[in-house]
């Protein structure tokens, strides 16, 4: 049976190197390919040809409350500038349905935390700190659940 409605955005889940961590916000979901334009010499068509190239990827951006004494945003981002190999991890983004199922999956792999931002701190505000982390990775792919 077809659904009526299309899926809400708000029910999702990541998996970060094996931990589920709630986020508020995730960012940077596209899936992108260079183009290549070619055009040899005796052509009889006075226009290029445009050919697939590479896979182009963007930075995935996630947001969080901020928590005492947590710290692994920090943590990440530094054990990665003391070890570029084992510092990376596998990143699984999982949209859910309302029996909290996962109806699509998009798996980043062999991420990296690029950039970490703390809460931006206002004296009169009545707001939740929120922190992120903008992170690369080396393919994202839609899986098949």
């Amino acid at each position: 049976m077809a659904q009526e409605y299309p899926l809400p955005r708000f029910h999702f889940q990541v998996d970060w190197g094996g931990a589920k961590i709630s986020f508020t916000e995730v960012t940077g979901l596209v899936m992108e390919r260079e183009k290549i334009d070619y055009r040899h010499s005796d052509s009889k068509d006075f226009h290029k040809i445009t050919m697939p190239g590479l896979p182009k990827n963007n930075n995935l951006t996630m947001k969080r409350g901020k928590f005492e004494g947590d710290f692994d945003y920090n943590t990440w981002f530094e054990d990665v500038g003391n070890d570029r190999v084992n510092g990376r991890r596998d990143v699984v983004i999982r949209l859910l349905n309302e029996k909290h199922t996962p109806v699509a999956a998009w798996s980043a792999t062999r991420c990296f935390p690029v950039k970490v931002t703390a809460p931006d701190l206002k004296s009169d505000a009545n707001e939740i700190a929120v922190e992120s982390i903008e992170v690369a990775h080396e393919g994202l792919k839609l899986m098949k659940v």
